[in-house]
């Protein structure tokens, strides 16, 4: 998947995946490759427009849909 570098102390790149809802981040300081899936569009789209990428991730994504490191 195609991610962008993001302006984030949590985060070095983000990408989605619009048909199959795959939310896929790249965290910073090693914290590898992770993929969230079932990501609705309306919460990607809330998310990319967070003042905040680490705090929205953290209370509206983090434990709330199935994850899965792929690196």
């Amino acid at each position: 998947m195609k991610r962008q570098h993001v302006d984030s102390s949590a985060l070095h790149s983000i990408g989605y995946d619009d048909e199959a809802h795959i939310l896929e981040l790249e965290f910073n300081d090693h914290g590898g490759i992770w993929q969230y899936l079932a990501l609705p569009p309306a919460v990607y789209k809330k998310f990319r427009r967070a003042k905040s990428l680490g705090r929205f991730f953290v209370k509206q994504i983090k434990g709330k849909f199935t994850e899965k490191r792929i690196d």
